[in-house]
């Protein structure tokens, strides 16, 4: 009896550590009528208020100046309006219609065509950026306040990454602080 000692001591704690992490799992709930249903792990979560992205002044909603315009889909340069938008993003693969809709211009789309807000771009971003998704939703990446046990606020990716030309840009580093002198 004496030789499996080990085994409670061994197993007790290792149950206890992998209890710590919670498991975001789809469950399967009843509703109100009785059928089942699938909520997201995102629904589960706690209150998360999401900002609205920064948009340049008077630049939304879209639709105020493309409602009337035709719609090119052809790749090109903007020279009339948004020339001083430079696309900085996989530029050889990507184009203004890939992100945002042609039909309706206040609307992003997935890549299936799914319609997209703005406030919830980082569903469009994590389409090819799904490691980084999943660090902002966990709070590694990105800006999270708020309380670990209720209310968060997470910011957008716009909120720090230009859409169009989302690397960071290299900054000149400031001179190392002075060595205090002596103390008087």
């Amino acid at each position: 009896m004496r030789r499996f000692w080990f085994i409670p001591g061994l197993i007790l704690p290792i149950f206890a550590w992998l209890s710590y992490f919670p498991l975001h799992v789809a469950s399967d709930q009843m509703s109100d009528s009785g059928e089942k249903t699938q909520q997201s792990a995102e629904k589960q979560q706690m209150d998360i208020q999401i900002p609205p992205p920064p948009f340049s002044e008077g630049i939304f909603p879209c639709s105020e100046c493309h409602a009337d315009m035709e719609v090119n889909l052809k790749r090109r340069k903007l020279v009339e309006f948004h020339e001083d938008i430079v696309l900085k993003h996989d530029e050889k693969n990507r184009w203004c219609m890939d992100c945002h809709d042609a039909n309706n211009r206040d609307m992003l789309h997935s890549a299936s065509g799914e319609l997209i807000d703005f406030r919830e771009s980082y569903k469009l971003c994590g389409q090819c950026h799904g490691p980084k998704l999943r660090d902002w939703k966990a709070g590694i990446h990105g800006r999270r306040t708020g309380y670990w046990n209720g209310r968060k606020e997470y910011l957008l990716c716009a909120h720090c990454h230009d859409p169009h030309s989302p690397k960071f840009k290299s900054m000149k580093p400031e001179p190392p602080p002075k060595k205090p002198g002596p103390i008087k």
